[in-house]
């Protein structure tokens, strides 16, 4: 039990290093083959920031291990509103009016349902992950049609100005080994526990896989709500948990057809939609999201996972 602990422990931290290096890579090889930093933004750190879940997804759905693929996605989408942003508007509050994120949210809703209309039908094999992967793309074009063309490059997460090609080359090389070696590390050790405490794959996935997976935007979330930037939370939540459904589930389904195990199909994915509906009223009526409704979020999670467990 220490050992799989250990490997699960030592997995989380190369994911997290294998992210953050292959988005400092990725994002400086962009800019310095001249790729506008508006597109850089929109699907370079999107995809970048995503790469743990989706190795993690990947690398479970080739063990055999579906549950915690499926589990990943959905548990990530669910903490990633009431644990992240309720931790967010814990610390300062979260304003919603700065940015018009009505369009956005309707993209969240829009794949949350897709995915549980694939659900019901007791697979997402390829087919199903060839749709997610073309609705991606939809979104993608809309976001760049829509984007203003003023966006700065220096607010590019990971953009050192005057990177080296050798030092790109070695965050590239950092990311690209440390993040399969790390979601094989948390996938063996996180299937392990759940045979050692009869705890279905599902759940170890909808929790200790998640919310592992979820520790970088959640560090990134409070460290920008203590610089009074709140609001970004909200923005990289919204676009996360997009992500989330139509490119990681859409790459993992094309590589391994997903089974979808009857709990996550009975409570998971439901909570997952009234979650991102929890936002709605905030986004369309511009609320402030405050203390007292990110305790709200907090205690929700809490209920949540008490169920779970």
């Amino acid at each position: 039990m220490i050992v799989d602990l250990l490997y699960v422990l030592a997995g989380l931290v190369l994911l997290v290093l294998g992210g953050d290096l292959l988005v400092k890579g990725s994002v400086n090889l962009s800019l310095r083959l001249g790729v506008a930093p508006l597109v850089v933004g929109l699907t370079v750190v999107a995809f970048g920031t995503s790469a743990p879940e989706m190795i993690v997804s990947v690398s479970a759905a080739l063990k055999g291990a579906s549950a915690i693929a499926m589990g990943n996605v959905v548990g990530s989408n669910i903490a990633n509103v009431l644990l992240i942003l309720g931790a967010a508007a814990l610390v300062s509050g979260i304003p919603t009016h700065e940015h018009d994120l009505r369009e956005s949210w309707g993209m969240m809703i829009a794949a949350s349902v897709l995915l549980i209309g694939m659900a019901f039908t007791g697979v997402i094999g390829r087919v199903e992950g060839l749709v997610l992967l073309i609705a991606l793309g939809l979104v993608l074009w809309r976001q760049l049609s829509t984007a203003r063309a003023d966006k700065d490059g220096a607010d590019l997460e990971g953009a050192a100005l005057g990177a080296r090609w050798r030092q790109i080359s070695i965050w590239l090389a950092g990311g690209l080994i440390g993040l399969p070696i790390g979601a094989n590390l948390l996938v063996s050790g996180a299937s392990d526990i759940a045979l050692a405490f009869g705890i279905s794959e599902a759940v170890i996935g909808l929790t200790l896989v998640a919310v592992g997976t979820s520790l970088p935007e959640l560090a990134a979330s409070v460290a920008s709500a203590m610089r009074g930037r709140a609001d970004m939370a909200l923005g990289n939540v919204v676009g996360s948990n997009i992500f989330n459904i139509l490119s990681i589930l859409g790459v993992t389904a094309l590589v391994q057809p997903l089974p979808v195990p009857a709990e996550i199909l009975r409570l998971d994915l439901w909570v997952m939609l009234a979650s991102a509906l929890l936002l709605g009223p905030f986004l369309f009526r511009g609320l402030y999201i405050g203390r007292v409704a990110g305790g709200a979020f907090f205690a929700a999670y809490g209920v949540y996972l008490w169920v779970l467990l």
